[in-house]
């Protein structure tokens, strides 16, 4: 066959001689290897006369399945950058011309596709974005109750937008769940900055100013507290922007687009905004008469705004219980904190599952194909279940893995881990194997392969230790509530044949070890001999013993090797054979033997109390010293988070407060601006635990924007009181007061379009909605308790720190005046 492209050629073994040749009209390998003649002393024999020529596989030992029909499987894998849903567009385009151009005996289809679920989770965002940008609007015009009014901030939404989009664009940036997360969020904030400039010159024309005048002194008064606002809420993202690692390129991307939505927000409110209230607003004629509407809406704010003015004189009156109830709050906070379930990403449901296929260590490829087979029937009859295939074989013989395609979640009515655990039952009832089911996730960071979704990896110095505890610990493990699917990849108890040569006696047959080596590899290696190559294709030539020869150990005594001579001499003349055990595979990591074990979470279960139950159970059962245990993969990444959560948040903090203070020259005002921060994260974790939602590096990005968000409240109250003290001689108490009931309508009207364009990422229940849905609920549950607490809490702090600050002037004062003297002292 080496010779086969030359019509007659000689190939020279030693002493024989054998001359080949190959008919000219062979094209294709299965007509080509029968016409092979081997000659030898003169004897033709033809090459199908001793060997049996097939068209197969290069491997037998491979077998794929699609839903239960054999199948080669075609996995496509985008180019890191590309666009996924264009990428499978052209795929699906191409696939036509591909069916055109194989046998119509082959079906060429398309069985898991992950662009359907991503397609519909953008498709929710996008309508989620529209029906926050609805309620933002309908905020606007309860508050102010004119069409033309409300016009003004809601053309700082599609604005704000499109500005963003563009910087999105010269950036490289795509348009996916989190970016549009962000845009979904940045609906609430960018009409803030609008809505306090035209409120303020909106008061202005009710007081009888004119329209161009009240928009230069209302813009005016403002500025400052707008450009305050806006600075200080992107402050909160440098921490995020300066994150390294995986979370910090994904939330970089996040980060930068709202700071852009925030930053083109800033200048429309402080440009377009006076110059469409100059334009549209309008002063009330006397004899116009409000509709049913602007009624209603005006006397219920007036009402509430009664109540407030009521129960901040009571909360003046009774400054200490406020204090009492703010340090309650601090106190509550590092509580709820520590009691919060945490997780690293929100569980993802993309439609997909993966599974792997472990069985027992001495099954063989048949019997492994049929374990497949047994469990691919058992998953299609779930309801849920689109498509399944799996394959099996290659270099480990007792493993397989499946890949699952789910229906639509509009039709299955149930969360892929709710389905998980409904299949859990039936394929435990497998014998002799286990299938290992777990959702696929868009990120999943680090770790070696596994079974399961979160490793915890044993290291030890001496194996045969390792495999004494390794058994131990996982028996311990599988006992606790908090953890399923737990399993290993210690493969320790393979079976083997192993071959005993004796080597003198083959020496006096004269046969060598390279030449026993050769042979058994020629019956049972599935030796490439030869590479065919013809005009479109290559086949590569494989020779081994029949199969009926390599089903059994007992076949060893059929064998003959050949001396030097050229003498058949038995196998069995010189060797023995017998079953030993050998592991089928030895892991490391580092320079360290070790072993994972993987385990998935019950539904319901937090990642932070099955870590926790680990560490329990290792302290529990005395594991010696010289086993290291560590957690893996995206478990390890979730512990570096958490240690990371409170340095972050703090660290948030601290740049707030920087930025404020050079804003306001101050030392004592931003810690009154940052008192407002407690009660929104009390109200986010309590939203967190009401709800059932782990705090999550999700949850946490909502806690972050929370710092930026409630501040405004307080922002706003301090910038009009030091202005009152300063130009109208009130006194702290007097102008912080007012401050209080003129800035309520801007406080409430802000904070609601924060609040409710928020909510439809609380409440969502589409495709990819677990992905928004903690961010929703914290930023939902923050605003609520932080608008409850922050508008008696903040002026009552505004008054301590206020008489603090003169209390540390005086003695500053006193310190350093100088002291007279006479003579007779000096």
């Amino acid at each position: 066959a080496a010779n086969a492209n030359r019509p007659k050629g000689m190939v020279e073994d030693g002493a024989r001689h054998w001359q080949i040749y190959a008919n000219d009209q062979a094209r294709e390998a299965a007509e080509y290897l029968p016409l092979i003649v081997a000659y030898r002393n003169g004897a033709a024999v033809h090459l199908s006369d001793v060997a049996e020529v097939t068209d197969s596989v290069q491997d037998l030992r491979n077998a794929g399945s699609a839903d239960g029909k054999p199948a080669v499987l075609v996995i496509l894998n985008r180019q890191p950058g590309a666009n996924i849903i264009e990428t499978v567009d052209r795929v699906r385009a191409t696939l036509p011309l591909l069916k055109a151009s194989i046998p119509s005996a082959i079906d060429l289809a398309v069985v898991i596709d992950r662009t359907p679920t991503i397609r519909a989770s953008l498709h929710e965002v996008e309508r989620t974005l529209l029906i926050s940008i609805a309620l933002v609007v309908m905020v606007v015009f309860l508050f102010l109750r004119k069409v033309s009014a409300t016009l003004i901030p809601t053309v700082a939404v599609p604005v704000s937008l499109l500005g963003t989009f563009g910087v999105m664009y010269l950036a490289g940036y795509s348009l996916n769940n989190l970016s549009l997360m962000a845009l979904t969020v940045a609906t609430g904030f960018v009409v803030d900055d609008a809505i306090v400039v035209l409120e303020n010159i909106s008061r202005r024309i009710e007081e009888g100013m004119a329209p161009m005048q009240a928009a230069l002194k209302g813009t005016r008064e403002v500025g400052f507290t707008v450009l305050s606002m806006s600075l200080s809420l992107i402050a909160v993202f440098i921490p995020i922007l300066l994150m390294g690692g995986i979370i910090g390129r994904l939330f970089r991307e996040f980060a930068v687009t709202l700071s852009v939505a925030i930053l083109v927000s800033l200048v429309l409110s402080l440009t377009v905004t006076p110059m469409m209230c100059a334009r549209l607003l309008r002063r009330e004629r006397p004899d116009e008469e409000p509709g049913r509407l602007s009624r209603l809406s005006r006397r219920a704010f007036d009402s509430l705004l009664h109540l407030y003015e009521r129960s901040l004189a009571w909360a003046l009156q009774h400054s200490r219980i406020m204090m009492l109830l703010l340090a309650a709050t601090v106190g509550l906070n590092v509580y709820l904190y520590v009691i919060v379930p945490k997780g690293f990403f929100p569980q993802q449901d993309t439609g997909r599952l993966s599974g792997f296929i472990q069985a027992d260590q001495a099954i063989s490829f048949q019997a492994m194909q049929k374990k497949l087979a047994d469990f691919i029937e058992i998953v299609r009859q779930d309801p849920a279940v689109e498509n399944v295939i799996g394959f099996t074989g290659g270099g480990q013989r007792n493993s397989g893995v499946m890949f699952i395609s789910l229906k639509p979640l509009s039709q299955r009515k149930m969360s892929a881990d709710m389905m998980i655990a409904r299949l859990r039952g039936k394929l435990a009832r497998e014998p002799g194997a286990s299938l290992f089911l777990q959702p696929v996730q868009d990120i999943r960071l680090g770790g070696r392969a596994a079974n399961a979704q979160y490793q915890y990896t044993l290291q030890a110095d001496d194996l045969t230790e390792l495999h004494v505890w390794e058994p131990r610990i996982r028996q311990a493990l599988t006992q606790l509530p908090q953890l399923t699917d737990v399993n290993t990849d210690s493969q320790d108890k393979g079976i083997q044949t192993s071959l005993n040569i004796d080597r003198d006696a083959a020496s006096r047959f004269g046969v060598s070890p390279r030449k026993i080596d050769a042979t058994l590899n020629d019956l049972f290696g599935q030796r490439l001999v030869s590479t065919i190559y013809t005009a479109l294709n290559q086949y590569r030539v494989v020779m081994e013993a029949a199969p009926q020869y390599w089903q059994s150990p007992d076949a060893l005594n059929d064998v003959f090797v050949s001396n030097a001579d050229g003498k058949q001499v038995p196998l069995s003349a010189f060797s023995s054979y017998g079953p030993t055990s050998t592991p089928l595979a030895v892991n490391h990591q580092g320079q360290f033997v070790a072993s994972t074990i993987s385990f998935n979470l019950p539904v319901g279960v937090a990642l932070s109390d099955a870590t926790r139950a680990i560490t329990d159970t290792l302290d529990r059962i005395g594991v010696p010293t010289s086993i290291q245990g560590s957690f893996q993969g995206t478990a390890r990444a979730f512990q570096a988070s958490l240690n990371s959560q409170p340095w972050l948040i703090l660290t948030a903090l601290l740049t707030v407060y920087i930025v404020l203070g050079i804003l306001y020259e101050s030392f004592v005002h931003p810690i009154t601006i940052l008192s407002t921060l407690p009660s929104a994260g009390v109200g986010a974790l309590l939203a967190l635990l009401v709800c059932g939602t782990e705090f999550s590096i999700i949850a946490l990005i909502g806690v972050i924007l929370l710092i930026g968000i409630v501040k405004k409240n307080a922002i706003m109250m301090i910038d009009f009181a030091l202005d009152a003290e300063r130009r109208l001689g009130m006194t702290p108490e007097q102008a912080i007061y007012q401050a209080c009931l003129l800035r309520f309508r801007p406080i409430m009207m802000t904070t609601m379009a924060a609040l409710l364009g928020a909510i439809p990422l609380a409440v969502g229940f589409g495709d990819g909605a677990e992905l928004r849905r903690p961010l929703g609920i914290s930023i939902v549950g923050g605003l609520i308790v932080s608008q409850m607490l922050t508008l008696y809490t903040t002026p009552v702090v505004y008054l301590y720190l206020d008489r603090f600050r003169l209390y540390c002037k005086r003695v500053f004062a006193g310190r350093t005046q100088p002291v007279e003297t006479t003579g007779d002292t000096a």
